[in-house]
């Protein structure tokens, strides 16, 4: 069963989410297959996490059962065991065969706001920089070697829905993803540390929206 829900960051670290995820599927009753790592533990599949300073509007689980139970019945006994500040949003059947949804996300939808117009000192417009045959990244090492990065292949879509909005779709390329925050860095001047990933942006609110899937003409799908 694929799960799809959300907490409440004011009232979840993001570092109990698992431990409070896996004791509400304990808690259900219902028959899970046992983890390969603990027998006492349900064999679960959480999707991609958000790095460090996102927020997500959805994240995604994968329960793995021994038994067939209706999707309906799946989400009624998780809602009567759901803790404070969680919510299930879906519950789908997934065919055992079907990749978990970690090996399924191709790609994510980022909603990106801050006072650009504060921040953004040069001056230079989102669609000029995001539009450019290559957008380039740098990241600077501890030694002064600068690495840089061209983020274009990264980027499937992106635009400035308002003045303090950018939406920007970001796929996987050879299994690596791209942090926003890479980009919003590199469009505002603002140096990057290399060895920095816990890297962030202050006065910038970044929230991931959703994962997508990719079928076989390109083409992509919410999760």
């Amino acid at each position: 069963m694929r799960i799809v829900f959300r907490y409440e960051v004011n009232k979840t670290e993001t570092k109990n989410v698992f431990n409070a995820v896996r004791n509400m599927v304990l808690a259900s009753g219902l028959p899970v297959e046992p983890a390969k790592v603990n027998k006492n533990w349900p064999r679960l599949s959480y999707g991609p996490a958000p790095a460090q300073g996102q927020r997500a509007e959805r994240e995604y689980l994968d329960i793995y059962l021994r038994e067939y139970i209706p999707a309906a019945d799946v989400k009624a006994k998780l809602q009567t065991v759901v803790p404070q500040g969680f919510e299930v949003i879906s519950v789908q059947r997934v065919p055992y065969p079907l990749p978990s949804v970690q090996n399924l996300a191709a790609a994510a939808k980022y909603r990106v706001q801050g006072d650009f117009s504060r921040l953004n000192a040069s001056g230079r417009k989102w669609e000029t920089f995001i539009g450019s045959g290559q957008i380039l990244i740098q990241r600077r090492a501890e030694n002064g070697l600068v690495i840089t990065l061209d983020a274009a292949p990264y980027v499937v879509d992106s635009y400035m829905a308002a003045p303090d909005e950018i939406l920007c779709t970001l796929q996987r390329v050879q299994d690596k993803w791209l942090r926003p925050e890479w980009l919003i860095a590199a469009w505002l001047g603002i140096e990057i540390p290399f060895a920095d990933e816990a890297f962030t942006l202050e006065d910038i609110c970044i929230t991931r929206q959703s994962l997508l899937w990719r079928d076989s003409q390109g083409g992509f799908h919410v999760i």
